[in-house]
């Protein structure tokens, strides 16, 4: 396991072959190389989307004949493990699903996931996910949680000093509400991700950006002059 707190934050990860199986892409393959491991523990938590069993059983068939023992943690209706704490910290990597970020800090507070999660941060788990698996490391970032249009969220876990935008180049409002937000002050300065795209953070700094697809970027979006500065960040592709 690594020893220093990591964060791969992405909008990506996963994807569907021409078979309409689920696949780990190249960012999930990131975040197992990260851990060092021969054989990585991977916990797979899809509180974001209510515990979808569909989504759980699609992760598990994903790495079926990888060398990766996959496990999940689900909170609904109630946890799955006796131990939320001694399971996520015997992981080497938790890879959190996307839906509804708010939901997934409301039901991780309730559980005391949040302190867990802080502490398996400090340990050296990589922390990874997708969309709503991505901005819950962070100050907060735009949402749909609660809606078509775009809310921001600010009671993100914060282990990084940012805020988040998903979805960047996919979804016509990520843009110009994470400016607006960063711009008013509502968000502090902000790391983007387009689909394909993930921010690698070392404690509590940016360490890289990397892409799964050739067109994916990353972005930092700061404030100046009470406008939006926006900054297309180098990148690497896997």
């Amino acid at each position: 396991m690594t020893r220093t707190p990591t964060v791969l934050a992405t909008s990506g990860g996963f994807a569907y072959d021409a078979r309409g199986n689920f696949r780990p892409t190249a960012l999930a393959q990131l975040a197992l190389r990260l851990t060092g491991a021969d054989r990585p523990k991977l916990c797979f938590l899809a509180t974001a989307s209510g515990d979808s069993v569909l989504y759980v059983q699609r992760t598990y068939a994903a790495f079926a004949g990888w060398s990766v023992d996959v496990s999940h943690l689900s909170l609904f209706s109630m946890p799955n493990v006796d131990d939320l704490r001694a399971h996520v910290l015997a992981q080497d990597v938790l890879w959190v699903g996307g839906g509804s970020v708010a939901g997934l800090l409301a039901m991780w507070r309730l559980h005391g996931l949040d302190d867990v999660m802080r502490e398996a941060w400090a340990a050296g788990v990589v922390l990874a996910g997708v969309s709503a698996g991505s901005i819950c490391w962070h100050v907060g970032g735009p949402t749909d949680s609660f809606g078509p249009e775009l809310r921001a969220v600010t009671d993100g876990l914060a282990l990084l000093p940012y805020g988040n935008g998903v979805h960047y180049d996919s979804e016509e409002q990520r843009r110009p509400v994470l400016h607006r937000m960063v711009a008013s002050g509502e968000l502090p300065a902000s790391l983007a991700t387009d689909d394909g795209a993930g921010v690698l953070y070392r404690g509590t700094e940016p360490a890289g950006v990397y892409a799964e697809r050739d067109d994916a970027q990353g972005y930092l979006v700061e404030a100046s002059g009470g406008e939006a500065k926006e900054t297309v960040l180098p990148t690497e592709r896997l």
